[in-house]
């Protein structure tokens, strides 16, 4: 059975898309998650939404519980995972207000749990395709047929924060072939790859970072008012999305 989890970033943390809500509240082996799990269906499709930095985005980004999440999730049946995130651009063609659909992370954060395989048992986790091929296929599709500016095949690095870059070192991530920034998606995205779990994640550009000549460095007030003016786009999508999921069969991640 596909139940799909929604993983909520800046804008998007509970968004009212859900028939017959529910709230539960989850304990983990890794302590509290960062919401509670607010449970429903969107089109015959379950769908459980768990707020990212907590609901009232008082959680800064090395502090998220992301194993925390991730078990939550996994515990409550969830087989796919879409996380929206607000992303800096490091191309010009990726510009404010457009969304990415990663298919490649680099990590670049240093203080945070990367592993369930910690204790006990050493597992040595494929990771060379880290995002689901399918989702990323389903969500370009939608975003053509809602008309939404989208971009494929890209990279992100996920930095530590919660200060933003150097001009450096946004120009160094660009010589790395990164083409978005963002403090969420590592480790995220490697959780859910070790608990078998289909991810994509739904990258909002909002800015161009600080490398970008002539435009103005990004501030978390930037941030904010570019998700606020394109949330509905990255809703719309999720309405769009999750439904076709149906025609899947594809649970077992390998």
């Amino acid at each position: 059975m596909i139940k799909v989890g929604i993983i909520g970033g800046s804008g998007l943390d509970d968004p009212n898309i859900l028939k017959d809500a529910k709230e539960i509240s989850v304990e983990t082996p890794y302590g509290s998650p960062t919401s509670v799990l607010t449970c429903g269906a969107i089109e015959g499709v379950d769908v459980a939404i768990i707020a990212r930095h907590g609901k009232d985005h008082s959680i800064y980004p090395s502090k998220v519980n992301f194993r925390a999440n991730i078990w939550a999730l996994k515990e409550h049946g969830c087989t796919h995972v879409l996380a929206s995130t607000a992303v800096g651009s490091l191309r010009e063609e990726i510009a404010p207000g457009h969304l990415v659909f990663p298919s490649q992370f680099i990590d670049h954060t240093r203080k945070r749990e990367t592993t369930f395989f910690d204790e006990d048992v050493v597992v040595h986790t494929a990771m060379a395709e880290p995002f689901c091929s399918n989702l990323i296929g389903l969500l370009s599709s939608s975003a053509e047929s809602l008309n939404v500016p989208y971009h494929k095949n890209k990279t992100v690095i996920t930095i530590e924060g919660p200060r933003f870059s150097t001009k450096s070192e946004s120009h160094m991530f660009r010589s790395w072939n990164a083409d978005v920034i963002n403090m969420s998606t590592v480790p995220e995205v490697v959780l859910a790859r070790e608990k078998q779990m289909h991810y994509a994640a739904i990258a909002m550009s909002t800015d161009y970072d600080c490398w970008k000549e002539g435009e103005e460095s990004v501030t978390w007030e930037m941030i904010m008012e570019t998700m606020k003016k394109n949330a509905d786009n990255v809703i719309r999508l999720f309405i769009e999305t999750i439904p076709k999921l149906k025609e899947y069969d594809d649970i077992c991640v390998k």
